[in-house]
């Protein structure tokens, strides 16, 4: 039995790889192709991860409560409002995650790549 109310289940309090598909087309053809990709890799592929990470710190959900407005209207929700008002271009948004990307590779080791690919 879960500890959490029901009302709060269906709540998900971080950008998770299943809601990468929910961003498709809010930007240019290159983001459509960036999260078309993505979406076809396992959720623990390093790039689903490295783009889940760039979406958490983009929306903020570290700082996201259950009872929040954020949180009542869903992480989806979020997400594409995050995506689509970012002020930044296009390829400021790319060079993001490539970043990101950079990051979680710092973290793994060649034979770890290999194995979640």
């Amino acid at each position: 039995m879960s500890y959490i109310p029901q009302v709060y289940r269906k709540y998900d309090l971080l950008f998770t790889p299943r809601l990468i598909s929910k961003l498709r087309g809010l930007r240019n053809p290159e983001w459509t192709e960036l999260v078309d990709r993505l979406d076809s890799l396992p959720e623990t592929h390093p790039d689903t991860i490295a783009f889940s990470m760039m979406m958490i710190k983009l929306s903020g959900c570290l700082t996201c409560e259950m009872d929040s407005y954020r949180a009542q209207r869903g992480c989806a929700a979020c997400a594409q409002n995050t995506i689509a008002s970012f002020k930044g271009s296009d390829a400021q948004l790319l060079k993001r995650y490539e970043k990101t990307r950079a990051t979680v590779a710092q973290h793994y080791s060649d034979q770890d790549l290999q194995q979640a690919a």
